[in-house]
């Protein structure tokens, strides 16, 4: 079979991320096109990864296999209803963008589309990126696995049976990061706090949430009991762990995390 050619409506980080882990993945430049309103970010991306690019989304529509959403939630309405009848035959298409149900991409795309939705994180633009994926019943196995290899170019995948679950990705991982870098500034401070240099506690900070997730990535065992290997009886981090279960830690990042996907399911509402 030929090689699918795989389009992205938008061309901004989180498409030239992918952009870029395909072509590491060996997927020939021929094989990529984008689109973009902004044609200096699109000329840098030609210049850049060797992919053809458009001003004009129908090209894109037409010839591509794949066609990958990226732009603005805001504005996903106005650019698929905009998109040329009939598209390429048997076209995929996955959307990037938070809060746009396969529902409301089907009513102006056309019910005969078959629709991944995915959400990505940040990460992806240092390739450590993991996605949720939800595919409609349209979508073929062989159209999975197409989805699936994409994603991965930037990290990690995982499928999903129910869409409305995107809401819990959207709470763990896709807003994620961010839980983990506003840690990463409270230890920092603290350490500032306690007499350190902020360059000193910055990197020790830094470095010590970078080894931690490698051992918990790599560990055959969970993160709990990782944690207990480390806590000593009557030993300093007993002592830290004993503070944050006072103030309730595990609860805070619940409540936190009920927040973000109660805010996800909103949107999906709004933009519907």
């Amino acid at each position: 079979m030929t090689a699918p050619t795989i389009g992205f409506i938008g061309a901004g980080n989180m498409a030239s991320s992918l952009i870029g882990g395909l072509l590491q993945q060996g997927v020939e430049a021929s094989r990529i096109m984008a689109s973009d309103l902004n044609e200096q970010q699109l000329a840098d991306l030609a210049r850049q990864a060797g992919i053809r690019t458009s001003s004009d989304n129908g090209e894109l529509a037409r010839e591509c296999d794949v066609l990958v959403l990226a732009v603005k939630p805001q504005v996903m309405r106005a650019v698929c209803q905009a998109l040329p009848r009939p598209r390429k035959p048997g076209q995929l298409v996955i959307s990037i963008a938070a809060g746009i149900t396969c529902a409301s991409l089907a009513r102006w795309l056309g019910e005969d589309t078959p629709l991944v939705r995915c959400m990505p994180n940040t990460p992806a633009l240092r390739g450590r990126g993991v996605s949720g994926l939800y595919a409609s019943d349209l979508v073929s196995a062989q159209q999975k696995a197409l989805a699936e290899d994409i994603l991965n170019a930037v990290g990690i995948s995982l499928w999903l049976e129910q869409e409305d679950l995107i809401h819990a990705v959207t709470a763990v991982s896709g807003s994620g990061p961010a839980y983990f870098f506003y840690l990463m500034e409270a230890m920092t401070d603290a350490g500032v706090q306690l007499g350190l240099p902020r360059d000193v506690a910055e990197r020790l900070t830094l470095h010590t949430a970078l080894g931690a997730a490698d051992m918990a990535v790599h560990s055959d065992v969970d993160p709990a009991e990782l944690r207990r290997r480390v806590t000593s009886p009557n030993g300093t981090t007993e002592q830290a762990i004993k503070s944050f279960t006072k103030d309730d830690l595990p609860g805070m990042v619940a409540r936190a995390m009920e927040a973000a996907a109660e805010r996800s399911a909103d949107l999906s509402r709004e933009l519907a």
